[in-house]
């Protein structure tokens, strides 16, 4: 089947920014569907046979609709966080939009999926509202035989608008001396946000990779106090981390869990029961060397840094003179 027209879900993200000027380099027409169009406008609108579409993506209408030209679906929509604690949210965002996303692929003859999903997805023995919700949506996906469908399955993503380091870096500014955290011994192997946008891309038009998962990782794994010490060396800051025991990053979680923005939730707390490492990297089988952090985590930290350092000087410079 040629591939000419893709819809992508949950493009104007992250990841999903970086795999369309990929997609868009390497050819392809794009309809990006977002609930915000303005928000997203500056970093999408220049890329050439790029159609940024305001919508509704939960409308079971609005996809049929804008399907009805496509040749392709991606899914990237997820969500780390719900804003209630019972798994409703999570199963909203990914599997009943999965469900929705399936008829509208009938109704239109799209048979092409790719799907984003998460290490540990597992729809009856993950830990987690997360894990389990991504593992219900691998399941249906898979269970359809209409459909030609590709799951990825990556670590912690990084790049230079992670949520995940210039999380921690925020958080480490805001922590003075010392800094508490959760699920120290918690493993992750962190995966460039570019070797999974390049794993999409070579998995597009490969018949190969029909029924398959992919899990991506990066180079290393480290432990999550590892990751963090390592971000505070790269911003030159000093704190000290305190790694705090299971029974205390319960008890954190639990707070956190009513804390506005949720910087860490009970649900995170089980989703680092299993570690996020890989048992087979298959970026090596898509023939993709994948980056490893040192060569690009300190570069945005650093323009993060400077960033910062400029808005105070603006700040600054537009006090009033107590002279």
């Amino acid at each position: 089947m040629l591939i000419k027209k893709i819809c992508l879900l949950g493009g104007t993200g992250f990841v999903g920014q970086t795999l369309a000027n990929r997609l868009s380099t390497a050819g392809y027409e794009l309809k990006v569907l977002s609930r915000k169009r303005e928000s997203s406008r500056k970093n999408l609108i220049l890329l050439p046979k790029l159609e940024l579409i305001e919508t509704d993506i939960h409308s079971q209408t609005n996809l049929e609709n804008h399907f009805n030209d496509c040749d392709a679906v991606i899914n990237l929509v997820g969500i780390l966080n719900e804003s209630g604690r019972n798994g409703t949210g999570f199963h909203y965002a990914h599997v009943e939009l999965v469900e929705k996303m399936i008829k509208a692929c009938h109704k239109n003859g799209v048979r092409r999926v790719l799907q984003m999903s998460a290490l540990n997805a597992d729809a009856s023995n993950g830990p987690s509202h997360y894990l389990r919700s991504k593992g219900e949506a691998e399941k249906i996906l898979f269970a359809d035989a209409d459909l030609q469908v590709s799951c990825f399955r990556p670590s912690v993503i990084f790049g230079a608008n992670d949520s995940f380091f210039n999380r921690f870096a925020l958080l480490l500014k805001m922590t003075p001396l010392v800094f508490p955290l959760a699920c120290p011994q918690a493993r992750f192997a962190p995966v460039y946000v570019d070797n999974v946008a390049t794993a999409f891309l070579k998995s597009l038009d490969d018949p190969h990779s029909f029924g398959k998962y992919y899990c991506l990782c990066g180079p290393k794994s480290y432990s999550l106090q590892e990751l963090v010490e390592y971000t505070a060396s790269c911003l030159k800051i000093r704190r000290r981390i305190i790694p705090l025991t299971d029974s205390l990053s319960r008890l954190q979680a639990s707070v956190f869990d009513f804390v506005p923005g949720k910087p860490f939730s009970t649900d995170n707390y089980q989703s680092t029961i299993v570690d996020s490492i890989c048992e087979s990297n298959d970026l090596q089988k898509l023939g993709i060397t994948a980056q490893a952090l040192e060569a690009v985590v300190p570069q945005y930290l650093s323009q993060q840094k400077q960033r910062t350092r400029y808005q105070e000087y603006r700040r600054h410079s537009h006090r009033p003179s107590n002279l």
